[in-house]
């Protein structure tokens, strides 16, 4: 059959309120031009992050109400910790109330002044936490993973000739390795069962931990079951343990492969790492039973981990995205090939040549969606990785506009709206300019800073 169904009933349902795009332009105006200064009601279809904007499940919902609010030793943790051992086999489980906390928390251990923390590519939080502790993190993903029309089935793998040159420069300033499963800043690319391996194998060889940055393990599994040579016949199950087995360690935002709307954690295998981190997690957080959840998100988490491995759910999840990434491409769309697991990524720069990097093409692209059609999407681009601790900025890798599609919340008749969208704006994209940042803070800019319009 070639329609996508979604392997789902509708129970609930949330209005949409229906702007014009007169009233459209006046708001992004007012949020200086920022889509993360939008109201979410202003908002038609808005794509603007997966990460805690799916819908829970009846299951889930029920789960909720079973939720123990005791301060220490709760039911619903022992649940929730049971449900991540059952896929990530590591001996602490430390609950967080999202994944930046654990990335706070991990940095807190590893970060420093002079360190280097490598990996495939370091989202923006990451990175944020990384810089924030006095070090610096570097991307080693594989070249074909700079190349968004490369069709390579892993794009998202770790350089390993690269990331072992480093080693052997660097080795003394890194304390640990990283991988990022999917690589959300290089378009949703899967790492391939091997290359996971591979590169906690050269951790080894040089002594330095290997962690895993989890967010999307359930759609890089799906990924290597479908591409990846032997693991065809493999349950999801058996190929997401078999990641996480060679790791030391974990960080994971739970919003969004355990269509959570709030939660995340930090698992260890190291009993003193354990120990600092869970008193960290007291000073900040909270004791270490709840993480700065409440019993109920630890319930609904726990049965939000049974979910993600569905097959059914998670062929319909990747279909989706290839839908719009093929509607895309036809009508000359450059857009990240092949399609992600979580998100459509459109080539701002390819596709808006005119507007300089240093201009924002990705936003100018992502206001101009939000003006046309209601779409919200993000910047993942020289707005988000260009700028330097120093002050400095430089074009980023690649110019990109996310399109994060949120779990179970939109339905087919949203993504055709969304080409539809699209092929309006091919009409008229010629005549974009691009923006200047007026104001902006001195990390992670992306997120509040102010733009103001280029004259044409």
């Amino acid at each position: 059959m070639k329609t996508i169904i979604e392997p789902f009933r509708i129970k609930s349902v949330e209005p949409i309120r229906m702007t014009t795009r007169d009233e459209r332009k006046t708001l992004i105006k007012d949020a200086h031009f920022n889509l993360f200064g939008l109201q979410s009601d202003d908002v038609l279809i808005d794509l603007l992050t997966d990460s805690g904007t799916g819908a829970m499940s009846a299951k889930q919902w029920s789960a909720v109400m079973s939720g123990d609010e005791s301060y220490a030793g709760s039911p619903s943790f022992y649940r929730f910790q049971a449900a991540v051992k059952n896929l990530m086999p590591f001996k602490h489980v430390i609950p967080t109330h999202q994944g930046r906390a654990a990335e706070a928390i991990l940095f807190s251990m590893f970060g420093g002044t002079g360190k280097n923390i490598p990996n495939n590519t370091h989202f923006d939080t990451t990175r944020g936490n990384i810089e924030a502790s006095g070090a610096e993190g570097h991307d080693l993903v594989i070249a074909e993973g700079l190349d968004p029309s490369n069709l390579h089935p892993f794009k998202g793998n770790m350089d390993l000739a690269r990331l072992e040159a480093y080693l052997q420069e660097h080795g003394d300033t890194v304390p640990c390795v990283m991988i990022t499963i999917t690589n959300n800043a290089g378009g949703g690319q899967p790492v391939s069962l091997e290359n996971i391996r591979a590169t906690a194998a050269l951790a080894r060889k040089f002594g330095k931990p290997f962690f895993i940055d989890g967010c999307r393990f359930a759609e890089n599994a799906w990924f290597i079951k479908q591409r990846e040579e032997g693991q065809s016949s493999r349950s999801i199950t058996d190929i997401v343990r078999d990641c996480f087995a060679v790791a030391d360690g974990m960080t994971m935002s739970a919003k969004k492969d355990a269509f959570g709307n709030i939660g995340g954690w930090l698992a260890l295998n190291d009993d003193d790492l354990a120990e600092q981190a869970r008193n960290h997690l007291i000073r900040t957080e909270g004791f270490p039973t709840y993480g700065g959840l409440a019993g109920r998100d630890l319930e609904a988490l726990a049965q939000g981990l049974t979910e993600i491995v569905d097959e059914d759910y998670l062929r319909y999840r990747i279909r989706t995205n290839t839908y719009i990434v093929d509607k895309l491409d036809a009508l000359g769309v450059p857009v990240v090939k092949p399609a992600g697991g979580h998100a459509v990524f459109i080539d701002a720069r390819a596709w808006l040549p005119h507007i300089p990097p240093l201009q924002y093409p990705g936003q100018a692209l992502a206001v101009a969606l939000y003006e046309l059609g209601g779409i919200r999407g993000c910047e993942i681009g020289t707005v988000m990785f260009g700028a330097h601790p120093d002050g400095t900025e430089t074009p980023a890798a690649m110019d990109l506009v996310r399109l994060a599609i949120p779990r179970r919340t939109y339905t087919q008749s949203h993504a055709d709206y969304l080409v539809e969208v699209f092929e309006e704006f091919v009409e008229h994209k010629d005549s974009l300019t691009g923006f200047q940042i007026t104001r902006q803070p001195d990390l992670m800019r992306h997120f509040t800073c102010q733009f103001e319009r280029l004259a044409d």
